[in-house]
């Protein structure tokens, strides 16, 4: 790694079809493409954060932009609090690397290392991590530690292979030039030639509303949204991401807004569907 190669990709434990409605909602042009076995993976197109040296110093004129690891940690939590699946993401600069793990409301997990590889996070991170990801106890929670170790032979991109090899075991492939190292735009680059890759943008809300709500109807999330208790979820969910998407609205936090973007439509997609379809009996027919 060298102080611009600044890059970052989110790793999410699903199908393409089944992240495709709730990328949309990140209001962020991505590349969507297929990275293993139920797995994922979403490339920005922009670079909405700060691009820092070694030295600290900013390399974006935009004051607006955040550190890399704040804007992929907001996407990752707007990700997984719409979802069933966690979400990886993974960055790097010219100071440091590390990972943060979304899963549903959950609090997110991450470590860091520095640019020549030093641990700079909690060991109970590594256990957190493999216990949400349901990886083997034994093995694979030993192969993480070893990762925070002390290794004068290992930087922080090495790290970070090490952490993905790991999750191999899980189905997770990423191919050829898409991993840590690689600058934001040889990623997009590589990203861009894969089979399946597919560009998710910003179309609105009327049409990421339809999206999404074509999504639950083809998916095995209509008897869940339908349930017990699926109506007090999604008034939760409302409840929730107003104020969250008023806070990073305020703070100029794209990550964050955008998980309070994607709780308040799902809470609302939950009460519409809880409505107008959640009360038709199997089949279709109305009562009698």
């Amino acid at each position: 790694m060298n102080a611009t190669s600044v890059g970052a990709l989110l790793l999410c434990r699903a199908d393409p079809e089944t992240v495709r409605p709730l990328a949309h909602l990140l209001r962020e042009p991505m590349l969507l493409t297929p990275a293993g076995d139920e797995w994922s993976a979403l490339v920005p197109e922009g670079k909405p954060w700060k691009g820092t040296g070694r030295a600290g110093a900013d390399t974006e004129a935009d004051g607006a932009a955040e550190p890399v690891d704040r804007v992929l940690g907001g996407w990752a939590a707007a990700l997984a609090v719409g979802s069933a699946w966690p979400v990886l993401a993974l960055w790097w600069d010219g100071d440091r690397a590390g990972y943060t793990l979304a899963a549903g409301f959950r609090r997110p997990v991450g470590y860091i290392w520095l640019a020549d590889g030093t641990p700079a996070g909690e060991g109970e991170a590594m256990r957190t991590f493999a216990a949400r990801l349901g990886l083997d106890p034994v093995l694979d929670l030993q192969a993480l530690e070893e990762l925070t170790l002390p290794d004068p032979d290992a930087d922080a991109g090495a790290r970070l292979t090490g952490l993905l090899a790991v999750l191999t075991r899980t189905g997770l492939t990423l191919p050829p030039g898409l991993g840590p190292g690689e600058s934001a735009d040889r990623l997009r680059g590589v990203a861009e030639v894969l089979p399946g890759t597919e560009r998710v943008e910003w179309a609105g809300w009327r049409d990421a509303v339809r999206v999404e709500l074509d999504a639950v109807e083809n998916s095995r999330l209509g008897p869940w949204v339908r349930g017990p208790g699926a109506r007090a979820l999604a008034v939760a969910e409302v409840a929730a991401g107003l104020p969250l998407l008023l806070w990073g609205a305020r703070r100029r936090s794209g990550g964050w807004a955008a998980a309070g973007a994607v709780l308040l439509v799902q809470g609302a997609l939950g009460i519409a569907y809880h409505r107008v379809r959640g009360t038709r009996p199997p089949g279709g027919q109305g009562r009698e």
